[in-house]
C-alpha cells in the first residue's frame, strides 16, 4: 500500500466511524421521539421505521450504478448532505408528513454510506491488505454504534421536545463535517465501466445474477444476516424476557458483551482467519452460532437457576459476536474479490441490499416467534444456523482458490518472485 492509499484509508475509516456513530446516535430513538415526544402516535412512529428501512431498499439497486458509473467518492458525498437534511428536518417536524418525508431522506442517506465506503476500502487496498481493513472497518463501525448510542441517552430528554432537536442537529452537522472531510479523499484511479473488459459491465444486475458465487453468496448473506443480526433487538430479546426471564439490565449487559467480544476478538481471530479458507471460516461460523442457540435454549426452556439462566443468555450474545468478528475479515473481501475489473460498487450495493431485506424480515419473523413460540423458535434458528453450514460448504465448491484461500495463493506467488493477478471470477 503506497503513502497515499493509507492516507485515504485512514479518512475512509474516519467516515465508517462517524456514519456508524450517526447511526447509534438517534435510531434507537426515533420510536420515542416520534410516538411520544411528538405525540404522533404509535402507528406513525412504526411507519417511520418502516420508512426509514424501505428508503434503503429502493435506493440500493440505483446506488450500486451510480458507484459504478461516478466512482463511490460522488455518491458518499450526495448521501452525506442527504442524511443531514434527513436529520435536522427530523428534528423541526411537527407532522405526520414530515417526518415521514425525513425518514426517508435519512434511511436513503444512510444506506448509500455504507456500499460507498465498502467501495472506496477496495480501491485503496490491495489483496493483502484488503481483510484487515474490512476487519478494521468493521470494529470501528461496532465502536461507534456503541459510543453513539451512549452518548445519545445521556442528551435525550422524553419531557423536551428541544433536546431531541439538538440531537438531529448535531447528527446533521456531523453528517455535513464528515462530508468535508471525505471531500479531501484522494481515492487512485478505479476501473470504471468505461474501463472494464468488453461485456463486463454490460447489463448491471443482469451480469451479476449470472454469476453464480455471487448469487450463492447473497443467499448465503441473507441467512447470515436474518439468523443473527435480525434477532439482536427482536426475536432474540423478546425470548429472553418471555421464556428466560432476562431483565432489561441483563439484557443491556448482553448486548455489551456481544460488543465487547468483538472489539477483544476483532484482530485476535485475524491472523488465524486469514489463514483459512473462507468457506471454511463461514461454515465455523455456522457452527458456533449453531451453538449460541442451543445455550439460548437452555437459558429459556432449561431448569437451571435465574443466574444460570442469564448467565446462558450473555453468553449466547457473546458467541453471536465471536461469529461476527470472524465474518467482518471474510465476506467483505470475498465479495470484493467476486466482482470483476470495475463492478465492485454495483456487487457492494447488491451485498448491501440482501442485507438489509434481511434486517427487514428477521424481526418480522423472529419477533413474535421469539415471545410465544419459545420452543419453535430455538429449534428454527439452529437450524438457519446450520444452513449457513451447509451453504458455505456449498459456496466453497464453487470459488477459485485466489477467491477461497488468497493468503495460501499469495504466499505460493512470492516464493516463485512472480506477481499475483488479479482474481478471476467464477461463473459456471
Amino acid at each position: 500500500m503506497t503513502r497515499a492509499m493509507g492516507a485515504a484509508m485512514r479518512r475512509i475509516h474516519v467516515g465508517n466511524a462517524f456514519s456508524a456513530f450517526g447511526l447509534g446516535f438517534t435510531v434507537p430513538y426515533l420510536y420515542v421521539y416520534v410516538a411520544q415526544v411528538r405525540g404522533l402516535g404509535a402507528m406513525t412512529a412504526g411507519l417511520v421505521l418502516a420508512v426509514f428501512a424501505v428508503a434503503a431498499l429502493i435506493v440500493l439497486p440505483f446506488a450500486g450504478r451510480a458507484i459504478v458509473r461516478r466512482g463511490p467518492l460522488p455518491v458518499l458525498l450526495t448521501a452525506l448532505v442527504t442524511a443531514a437534511l434527513g436529520a435536522l428536518s427530523l428534528g423541526l417536524a411537527g407532522s405526520a408528513a414530515a417526518v415521514l418525508a425525513a425518514s426517508a431522506a435519512l434511511g436513503a442517506g444512510q444506506a448509500v454510506m455504507q456500499p460507498a465506503l465498502a467501495t472506496m476500502i477496495v480501491d485503496c487496498s490491495s489483496a493483502e491488505t484488503r481483510s484487515r481493513a474490512f476487519a478494521t472497518q468493521f470494529f470501528l463501525q461496532n465502536l461507534g454504534l456503541g459510543v453513539g448510542g451512549l452518548i445519545g441517552g445521556h442528551l435525550v430528554d422524553t419531557t423536551r421536545v428541544s433536546s431531541f432537536t439538538l440531537l438531529f442537529s448535531i447528527e446533521a452537522a456531523i453528517f455535513l463535517l464528515l462530508a468535508v472531510v471525505m471531500a479531501t479523499v484522494r481515492l487512485p484511479r478505479a476501473p470504471r465501466v468505461g474501463d472494464a473488459p468488453r461485456g463486463s459491465a454490460k447489463g448491471g444486475w443482469k451480469q451479476l445474477l449470472g454469476n453464480r458465487a455471487m448469487v450463492q453468496l447473497c443467499v448465503l448473506g441473507f441467512v447470515l444476516f436474518f439468523a443473527c443480526y435480525g434477532q439482536f433487538e427482536s426475536g432474540l430479546a423478546a425470548y429472553g424476557v418471555e421464556a428466560a426471564g432476562i431483565s432489561t439490565s441483563a439484557l443491556g449487559t448482553a448486548l455489551a458483551a456481544n460488543t465487547a467480544v468483538i472489539v477483544v476478538a476483532q484482530f485476535a481471530v485475524l491472523r488465524f482467519v486469514e489463514r483459512q479458507k473462507r468457506s471454511r471460516v463461514i461454515a465455523a461460523v455456522g457452527l458456533i452460532w449453531a451453538l449460541a442457540w442451543a445455550v439460548a435454549g437452555y437459558a429459556g426452556l432449561g431448569h437451571g437457576s435465574q443466574t444460570m439462566a442469564t448467565a446462558a443468555f450473555v453468553s449466547t450474545y457473546a458467541l453471536f459476536g465471536l461469529g461476527e468478528a470472524m465474518l467482518s475479515p471474510t465476506v467483505a473481501p470475498l465479495v470484493a474479490d467476486l466482482a470483476p475489473s470495475g463492478m465492485a460498487g454495483q456487487y457492494n450495493s447488491a451485498f448491501a441490499l440482501v442485507k438489509q431485506l434481511a434486517l427487514a424480515v428477521g424481526p418480522a419473523v423472529g419477533g413474535p416467534m421469539g415471545a410465544s413460540l419459545h420452543a419453535p423458535y430455538i429449534v428454527t434458528f439452529l437450524l438457519f444456523s446450520l444452513g449457513i453450514s451447509y451453504l458455505a460448504v456449498r459456496l466453497g465448491q464453487r470459488l477459485t482458490v485466489v477467491q477461497d484461500q488468497p493468503w495460501l495463493v499469495r504466499n505460493r506467488v512470492v516464493a516463485k518472485g512472480g506477481a499475483l493477478s488479479e482474481p478471476v471470477v467464477a461463473e459456471a
